[in-house]
Formats: C-alpha cells, structure tokens, sequence
C-alpha cells in the first residue's frame, strides 16, 4: 500500500489511479499524517455498501435469540464482592 504526500500525490495523479484501479489502497498524507485515501471504485461501493447496512438494535438482537423463551435462573445466593 503506497503512501505518499499531497505534493507528490498531485505531480504523479495519474498513476495513481491506475494503481487504485488495479486494486491498491494509496494512502495520501497531509504534515506526515494520513488524511485520504484512494480506492477503486469497487472497493468505495462496498466500504459505502457496508457504512449504510442497517444493524439491528441491542433490543432487537436480544429478541432474534433462536433459543426457548422461559430460560431458569440459578437459584444460588450471589457471590459477595469487595469493590474498593
């Protein structure tokens, strides 16, 4: 995965796409931090794909639970904890 500044990310641009289209993830930097990066177009609609997935809420994970619903409790007295 190449990295590369904005600076030399502008003079060689065209190459880059081509590296992004053939499938390479180009990290382009900003004052030596990461602030972009080039994908193909394959990979952008999924990470996209991915981002807008709906996911359900906790209450509705508990209620997907496959298992019987009358589940029993252990009857023995809870174990004493010191919290300091």
């Amino acid at each position: 995965m190449p990295t590369m500044s904005v600076a030399d990310a502008k003079a060689g641009f065209a190459s880059l796409v081509d590296e992004a289209a053939n499938g390479e993830f180009v990290t382009i930097t900003r004052h030596g931090k990461p602030a972009a990066m080039l994908v193909s177009v394959e990979a952008g609609e999924a990470a996209k794909r991915a981002m807008t997935k709906r996911r359900p809420d906790f209450g509705e994970f508990l209620m997907s639970y496959p298992g019987p619903a009358d589940l029993e409790r252990d009857p023995s007295p809870l174990r004493d904890v010191e919290l300091e």
